[in-house]
């Protein structure tokens, strides 16, 4: 298969899912979308409706593969020369990393109403049943005896977002830089291992 520019975003759900889609690959009757951890699920759906819509419109079949994994790591794999003809990532920074490096076009977001990169991310604590150490903020986190699965920020979106909440809460707080560096060193100090993606986490914590 002939690697395609990615040109077209889209983005779809609450994380921030873009879909870059070269004319060219519209001909071929595979198409391979490398995308984030926890979006296999969601695009089952999506590529059979797709699949389904595509013979309905043009007559002629078509196949989407999936390649998962974390978010950055996923990136970096297109960027070194993954054949994906569609890209969805769940953080703006993994695809303005491919716009750098010529695969993504450098005004992706002006193709968006505002020049909006839409994303959204709300930070949960998921904990075991009926809570038997009582974790109910951030601070429980770093506590003595507390193991806490987080994606590793240097190949997952969530991983990002979990380090930069980890960080924030303590400067919304009134803290400073040093604070929640010192918090965050805490909060890591607890992480047994660090999940390569959101899928992967939830297999660590089971």
């Amino acid at each position: 298969m002939k690697k395609t520019f990615l040109t077209r975003t889209r983005a779809a759900t609450a994380a921030l899912l873009l879909a870059v889609l070269a004319p060219a690959a519209m001909a071929q009757t595979v198409l391979l979308n490398a995308s984030y951890d926890v979006a296999r699920e969601f695009y089952k759906d999506i590529n059979t409706a797709f699949v389904a819509q595509y013979k309905k419109s043009t007559g002629k079949d078509i196949r989407v593969d999936q390649a998962h994994g974390g978010s950055s790591a996923q990136a970096r794999a297109v960027n070194d020369g993954l054949e994906a003809d569609v890209v969805t990532m769940n953080t703006s920074t993994d695809i303005d990393f491919l716009a750098t490096n010529g695969v993504v076009a450098k005004d992706w977001t002006r193709r968006f109403p505002h020049n909006a990169a839409p994303t959204s991310s709300t930070m949960l604590f998921l904990v075991r049943n009926n809570n038997p150490k009582g974790i109910k903020d951030w601070d429980d986190l770093i506590r003595p005896g507390i193991q806490v699965v987080v994606v590793n920020p240097k190949t997952g979106g969530n991983g990002r977002m979990a380090y930069l909440a980890a960080w924030g809460q303590v400067r919304k707080r009134g803290g400073t830089d040093a604070q929640a560096a010192e918090f965050v060193a805490k909060l890591y100090k607890n992480v047994p291992v660090l999940a390569k993606g959101g899928r992967d986490a939830t297999t660590i914590f089971l």
